[in-house]
């Protein structure tokens, strides 16, 4: 009986191992598999990590390729444009600064040869309203000097003119007097024809001391002048508000008041192409202008004054 227990026992034993056995290996291989699904679980999505990016990789080159090639396109393009850009400013500001500069040197130009007109009109070398060049100061002066000679040996009767009775000051400006002025260049006229002008200085006395020196005195637009030597000279101080437009002797022709004087000089000028003003009775500085240009003419010493030399050459003494 003791030994059917045991047998018993043994077998339930050796059951009992066997199934705990049994068990062991069930659990050992349930968990083997889980281990393997997670490993090719694992090695799974690695691949497809790899495989996916391989794609990732390729589009991400290529976008960085096309982002290159589009930069450099821009940058290409961004530049060519700045360049075209830079040089159409460059070539539009040297342009204009040729412009400006081709206007201003025109402008300048144009002003420097008004400037050498009016200079060569006041010397006579260019008519009035004309242009340099179109008349000569050689012709001109030729042509003068063929007037001139065509009047020469004709004596010129002296006439009356009817001057305006007012002076035009724009025209002849009023001189004033000056104490001890002499007669400029008036020291290397020589002969006694140039005395007169050589010793001559103002004198500023009041009415009486004029008229107690000098017993002829005229009026010429109610300037007094007195005479003297075969002259007429202003009487300085006389009306103290006086108007001369000359401040020194005038040649007494043919025994005329200092006005019709000057109105027959300015006549035999005007006929002989010198004098291109209004016949007024006035030495102004046209009058005077075209009385030297006659002295310089006929190699007289230029006074640019009514003297005795210049009306003998002028066939009026």
């Amino acid at each position: 009986m003791r030994i059917l227990v045991l047998l018993i026992c043994s077998l339930a034993l050796v059951s009992v191992h066997g199934a705990q056995k049994q068990e062991d290996k069930s659990k050992q291989k349930k968990q083997t598999q889980p281990a393997q699904q997670a490993s090719q679980a694992t090695r799974q999505p690695t691949g497809a990590r790899a495989a996916k990016k391989t794609p990732n990789t390729s589009y991400q080159g290529q976008n960085a390729r096309n982002a290159q090639t589009s930069t450099a396109a821009y940058d290409a393009q961004k530049a060519k444009k700045n360049q075209t850009s830079t040089r159409a400013y460059e070539g539009r500001k040297a342009k204009q600064g040729q412009t400006l500069t081709a206007a201003s040197e025109g402008q300048k130009g144009k002003k420097n040869q008004t400037q050498v007109e009016r200079q060569a009109a006041k010397r006579g070398e260019v008519k009035e309203g004309g242009k340099r060049g179109q008349t000569p100061a050689a012709t001109q002066a030729g042509n003068r000097m063929a007037k001139s000679k065509a009047a020469a040996g004709k004596p010129i009767k002296p006439q009356h003119f009817n001057v305006p009775k007012q002076p035009n000051t724009a025209k002849a400006p009023s001189v004033k007097f000056q104490q001890g002025k002499r007669i400029e260049g008036s020291q290397n006229w020589q002969g006694a024809s140039y005395t007169v002008f050589r010793n001559y200085t103002p004198q500023w006395h009041d009415q009486g001391w004029w008229h107690s020196h000098h017993n002829r005195i005229v009026f010429v637009f109610g300037a007094p002048y007195y005479w003297n030597a075969v002259y007429w000279f202003p009487a300085w101080g006389f009306y103290p508000n006086s108007y001369y437009a000359w401040e020194g002797p005038i040649y007494a022709y043919n025994n005329l008041p200092p006005d019709q004087v000057i109105a027959n000089v300015q006549s035999a000028l005007q006929q002989q192409g010198y004098y291109r003003g209004e016949v007024d009775g006035l030495i102004g500085p046209l009058t005077r202008g075209a009385i030297a240009d006659y002295q310089r003419d006929h190699g007289l010493y230029e006074t640019a004054a009514i003297d005795q030399p210049t009306l003998q050459t002028l066939g009026m003494s």
